[in-house]
């Protein structure tokens, strides 16, 4: 009886001095790479883990719920027919559900300065805008249009739009979640990538800049007025002096000054989250503050609110989700100001803040404060 060739394996060979093709793998016996370790990101191999993730307590890696959305909308009311312009529209949570409000009749206009994120929100609402059309062909959908702008341009949107004010304006001041589980932005303290944070890549300077130039003093003062650090001079002394011995362009450089100056190690890090899950990682205020350096957040937020009544119609409303005391005192001092001198009719009382369960289910909302104004009718 004649020798029978083995079978050849799919997309195989059977030369025997050609080696099988293998499947992709990781190196090591843990995955390293942020596409590798969070399954979540590929929701069409792995459909159940972005709900695993949230049972936990944590929110899927590379994913964006809105913050806040139903006080948001409860207190801005959007009705159909307005105009509303979404001052950092991010992915657009916000922006999808006021379209569904403000119909055919109305008008939305969204603002974003990270022009990758910008591109992907203008694709995300044209295809919302076709599977409605597709699904209800008599109810035409909200139209729409982007522009890459920071909001402290407002007015030149508006004069590029034809218009002459907006019922709605709305900005929440958060980094999108897009942006920090992207390691190559570097707004991730839990993933090693570039020392950058900048959102606009047309801006110059970036974080390793601001680490490797600012004295001591000024980066110590930063990081307690912009983000309430407690450790904020231990932790500036520390940068300065890795900094001396090498140059600081890594995220995980950064992450290990911060705990060296707490006196921490990734290691008893790790103890004290498994004790406490809630706890606030040690960089989050470090990376805050420098992320707001890098981006000019003061300096925008504080244009902003002064041209925001000029750009309301009478009886327009204007809210602002912040993420720290400095930012949300900012935007309760403008407000006062605004209906000392008559600008507002009325304000919100005491910030609107993320119920227990809207902390639990996404815990990225739980810093989250909401202000809202109403201009004058």
């Amino acid at each position: 009886m004649e020798p029978v060739d083995p079978p050849i394996p799919p997309g195989g060979t059977s030369d025997p001095s050609t080696p099988r093709p293998r499947r992709p793998r990781y190196s090591g016996t843990h995955p390293k790479g942020f596409a590798e370790r969070y399954k979540e990101l590929d929701p069409v191999s792995y459909p159940e883990m972005g709900e695993h993730v949230r049972v936990q307590g944590r929110t899927p890696a590379g994913t964006h719920v809105p913050v806040l959305l139903d006080e948001v909308l409860a207190a801005l009311t959007p009705a159909p027919g307005e105009i509303v312009a979404d001052c950092t529209i991010g992915y657009g949570g916000h922006a999808l559900a006021m379209m569904e409000r403000i119909g055919a009749a109305g008008r939305l206009i969204g603002l974003d300065v990270d022009e990758a994120q910008l591109r992907r929100t203008g694709e995300r609402l044209t295809r919302a805008v076709a599977a409605r059309s597709a699904s209800s062909p008599a109810s035409l959908p909200c139209p729409f249009s982007v522009h890459r702008r920071h909001f402290a341009g407002l007015g030149k949107v508006m004069r590029a739009e034809g218009i002459d004010g907006f019922d709605i304006l709305f900005a929440d001041l958060g980094v999108s979640s897009m942006q920090i589980d992207d390691p190559a932005r570097g707004f991730s303290y839990k993933h090693d990538g570039p020392l950058d944070m900048r959102m606009d890549d047309r801006l110059v300077r970036t974080a390793s800049d601001v680490v490797m130039s600012w004295s001591w003093v000024e980066l110590s003062a930063a990081l307690g007025d912009l983000a309430d650090e407690p450790d904020h001079e231990r932790i500036a002394r520390r940068i300065v002096e890795r900094r001396a011995a090498v140059p600081l362009t890594r995220t995980g450089q950064l992450v290990q000054a911060v705990f060296e100056a707490k006196g921490m190690t990734r290691k008893t890090w790790r103890a004290i989250k498994a004790e406490r899950p809630g706890e606030l990682h040690p960089a989050a205020r470090t990376f805050q503050a420098l992320r707001m350096i890098v981006n000019d957040e003061v300096g925008g937020l504080e244009q902003f609110l002064r041209i925001a009544p000029y750009c309301l119609r009478p009886g327009g409303r204007l809210g602002v989700i912040s993420f720290h005391n400095g930012e949300d005192r900012r935007v309760d001092e403008a407000f006062r100001e605004g209906v000392r001198c008559g600008s507002y009719e009325v304000m919100s009382g005491e910030a609107v803040q993320p119920s227990p369960a809207e902390r639990g289910a996404n815990p990225r909302s739980r810093s989250a404060m909401f202000r809202w104004a109403k201009r004058r009718e």
